[in-house]
């Protein structure tokens, strides 16, 4: 008998099957049927327990689901954006051409880096880097963890950051972007109009799109990114173009903003949906362990993580002061200014957002190795330690400044090891490069194209 889980799921109407069906899924697990497709669940008074602290938080386990990424219709959109195959499939090739590298520094590093570079599958849409590196880097390893600066670059010549690059995946799910939230005309940002700076990136708020869409605007310019009409011609962009922006006149077609709405739309359908939570979400009950579900009790409950990581993406629009570190110890040197220290502050100018950062999403953090937007744990774990200990790392975020969230937990090792299993184990999305494209319409390799990552990365040309 094929029975809907998903509704059952949904309803929260697990205690109010057939008894026989009940007992087969809370027992033992036979071959049930979900919208039609067969496979085994074990439904425990653990997934019952935790299923009933979730709706009584959120009111339904749909409020933490991530939508399939061509649901176009459940996607997070930029109203002014709307989502396309078309558009979406021209910003996945956008995101990771390197051909759009125009302007480097150095005439050899033209046509050798892409968004990717700072951003690729592998280590979860961020760098593998604690800084990630555009133009003047050089080499991949295995997930971007080795690449340095190239000949010929000096530090202040390259295109390094000196804060932790954030993760594009779940960004649909953010009205504004970067750390401090500088990038986006809505949302948060309503009434920071006077700080949206003549001749810097932050003018693109201008245009007013939200922040995934201005990001990726103004990020091509400030990332050394351009329009060679020749190279677009010779490699099938223009009819991507055109199926992706019909509607435009074709002399208009060709322009920075098209091709940065375009990788928002694409970076809008980077959803970690199949990390095992979700599975779990929708009704596989095996796809998490029992420590990882006593993980995520604690997440939603006595850690009170989800106060401010809450949502399909476990993050929130919010800025908050816990005191940790800035960039320590930096791969490649780099001046770090007030502003981008003061965080949220250093973008509004008012004090009382000094040392604020946005909240992250918590997907697939396991794909690298350091966190915080210093980068200055090097596991998942030390930053729960961190915040069960609330003690702040940072000395020049007073104790006034502090959130009123950074508080002690009062978590036993035993708990703290269930947390960090269910944000390392539960949150991670282990297919993530199928949202890479199978190659490019230049044939270049992706997402660097130097020397050394053409070697790392095995590329023919």
């Amino acid at each position: 008998m094929a029975y809907n889980f998903s509704y059952v799921r949904k309803m929260n109407l697990w205690r109010n099957l057939p008894k026989p069906i009940y007992f087969c899924c809370l027992l033992l697990i036979g071959s049930c049927s979900v919208d039609g497709e067969l496979f085994d669940i074990t439904v425990t008074s653990e997934d019952l327990a935790l299923q009933d602290q979730l709706i009584d938080l959120s009111g339904s386990l749909d409020f933490y689901t991530l939508p399939d990424s061509d649901d176009f219709k459940n996607i997070p959109a930029d109203p002014n954006n709307q989502l396309t195959a078309e558009k979406v499939l021209l910003g996945q090739l956008l995101f990771h051409e390197t051909g759009l590298a125009i302007d480097a520094k150095v005439e050899t590093n033209k046509g050798t880096y892409s968004c990717a570079s700072c951003h690729h599958s592998g280590a979860g849409f961020q760098s593998g880097l604690r800084q990630g590196i555009g133009d003047g880097g050089s080499g991949f390893g295995l997930f971007g963890e080795t690449r340095t600066l190239a000949a010929g670059y000096t530090p202040e010549m390259a295109d390094v950051q000196p804060i932790k690059s954030p993760s594009a995946l779940n960004v649909a799910y953010q009205k504004v972007m970067l750390w401090n939230g500088q990038f986006g005309a809505t949302g948060p940002n309503l009434g920071t109009e006077s700080n949206w700076t003549p001749d810097t990136p932050k003018e693109t708020n201008n245009l007013g799109f939200e922040g995934v869409e201005t990001q990726a605007i103004a990020g091509l310019t400030v990332h050394r990114m351009g329009i060679n009409k020749d190279f677009l011609d010779e490699n099938s962009y223009a009819f991507l173009f055109k199926q992706a922006f019909p509607d435009v006149p074709e002399e208009e077609r060709y322009s920075l903003t098209n091709i940065g709405l375009a990788i928002a739309a694409y970076e809008r359908t980077l959803l970690a949906n199949q990390s095992n939570f979700q599975k779990w979400l929708r009704g596989a009950s095996k796809a998490m362990t029992s420590d990882e579900k006593k993980g995520a009790a604690l997440f939603f409950g006595k850690a009170k993580c989800y106060e401010c990581h809450n949502g399909p993406a476990l993050n929130s629009e919010a800025f908050y002061a816990i005191g940790i570190n800035d960039l320590v110890e930096p791969a490649v040197a780099v001046m770090l200014d007030d502003a981008t220290k003061k965080g949220r502050g250093g973008f509004t100018k008012n004090p009382s957002d000094d040392y604020k950062f946005k909240v992250p999403q918590l997907y697939n953090l396991k794909d690298v190795n350091f966190f915080g937007h210093g980068g200055s744990f090097q596991t998942i774990r030390e930053i729960i330690v961190y915040k069960n200990e609330a003690i702040k790392e940072n000395v020049d975020v007073s104790d006034e400044q502090l959130a009123d969230e950074f508080i002690p937990l009062n978590l036993n090792l035993e708990e703290i090891n269930q947390l960090t299993q269910f944000v390392e184990n539960s949150l991670k999305d282990n297919n993530l490069q199928r949202y890479e494209p199978a190659g490019l319409p230049s044939e270049k390799c992706f997402p660097n194209a130097d020397r050394q990552s053409r070697e790392d990365l095995n590329c023919d040309n």
